[in-house]
């Protein structure tokens, strides 16, 4: 029998009430698609089409006949994902996946490898989506595949011989110069204390986005005579880091006594999110460095972090360890993209020639 045909169901988005279900026990129901609460902690919402999965059953994939629909192993899958991140990043492309599917009316279960390379060149060809950006959507499709293969409901991958685009080693941002950061720490100062000590905990601990909001109040603690604040890094990984004097008195006097709830909430309480930090740092650009206003987001001041610290006389294998880089190849890869500007060979030849 043939997997069941791609059914509506919406993506994952903002503003609604659909939300995994915390499990409390072996005995327990899992139930998504209905009024549930849980990964509040990164404000995304999870809204997929799945009936009940019983958590003790050894096979947690529950069917219609004996086919399993795509949105059962969708939800099945992102619950093998331990990282809210990931599984945020794994909803969104399987999401582009789908609709793919949908508009050519095809089960992404029974998809051929002829139907993976179609979507891979609309990326690129039509869509006009960067290498990177593809290389990410194939590996989550591919992850998708790769689970319903080993819970035997399919029998291959049709991901995994397709041909991933190969990614540059250089990344194309150069992010923020000296001046050009010290011209944004200055308008953040003058924008308000939370945003003021966003600005500083991102420019000089360059923490990802994701790990400066998902910080708690309580996360803020003293350790060998330095005032650290405990992260989460990518993959779930815990983290310690310490914090620069000017760093610890811009948090102190945003928190302004508070010891509880988000490290950086909005009016409500509630947590801050991306967006609104992305909208805040374009309005600060357009202040301190107008000629980035409409580019800059906030890896640029991770990027920022990395080569500055590196300028300043840290040795690499510290500035990997504080950016939280496994390989050192990231790091240097930061560095490299500015450094390909700065000695580009032209300027030695112009001057020759001269």
């Amino acid at each position: 029998m043939s997997p069941r045909p791609l059914e509506g169901a919406s993506s994952p988005r903002r503003g609604d009430e659909h939300r995994y279900e915390k499990l409390h026990g072996p005995d327990d129901w899992l139930t998504i698609g209905c009024r549930t609460y849980m990964d509040t902690h990164d404000n995304w919402h999870y809204n997929v089409c799945i009936n009940l999965i019983p958590a003790a059953q050894s096979t947690p994939i529950p069917t219609f006949g004996t086919a399993p629909t795509a949105r059962n192993v969708e939800a099945a899958f992102l619950l093998s994902c331990s990282a809210r991140h990931t599984r945020r990043a794994y909803a969104s492309d399987l999401e582009d996946w789908f609709a793919f599917c949908q508009a050519m009316s095809v089960d992404p279960l029974a998809a051929s490898r002829a139907h993976v390379d179609t979507w891979a060149r609309t990326l690129a060809e039509i869509d006009g989506r960067t290498p990177a950006t593809i290389a990410r959507k194939l590996s989550a499709v591919s992850g998708f595949f790769h689970y319903a293969v080993n819970e035997d409901l399919i029998g291959r991958n049709p991901v995994a011989a397709v041909r991933r685009p190969k990614v540059g080693s250089d990344t194309q941002s150069t992010g923020l110069d000296r001046d050009e950061l010290a011209a944004l720490i200055a308008a953040a100062r003058n924008d308000g204390p939370r945003t003021n000590a966003l600005v500083l905990l991102l420019a000089l601990n360059g923490l990802r986005i994701s790990e400066a909001l998902g910080a708690d109040a309580t996360d803020l603690d003293q350790e060998r005579g330095h005032r650290v604040l405990r992260i989460t890094r990518k993959g779930g990984k815990k983290s310690t880091i310490p914090l620069a004097p000017r760093t610890s008195e811009a948090l102190d006097a945003y928190l302004d006594g508070r010891i509880t709830g988000p490290l950086f909430s909005t009016s409500t309480g509630a947590r801050l999110d991306q967006p609104a930090v992305w909208r805040t740092l374009r309005r600060l650009a357009a202040v301190a460095v107008p000629a980035k206003s409409a580019s800059l987001h906030p890896h640029d001041l991770r990027h920022a972090f990395v080569t500055l610290s590196l300028d300043a006389g840290a040795s690499l294998r510290d500035v990997q360890d504080a950016a939280g880089h496994a390989d050192p190849r990231t790091t240097r890869r930061y560095d490299r993209a500015r450094y390909n500007l700065d000695r580009h060979p032209t300027y030695a030849l112009a001057g020759l020639i001269s």
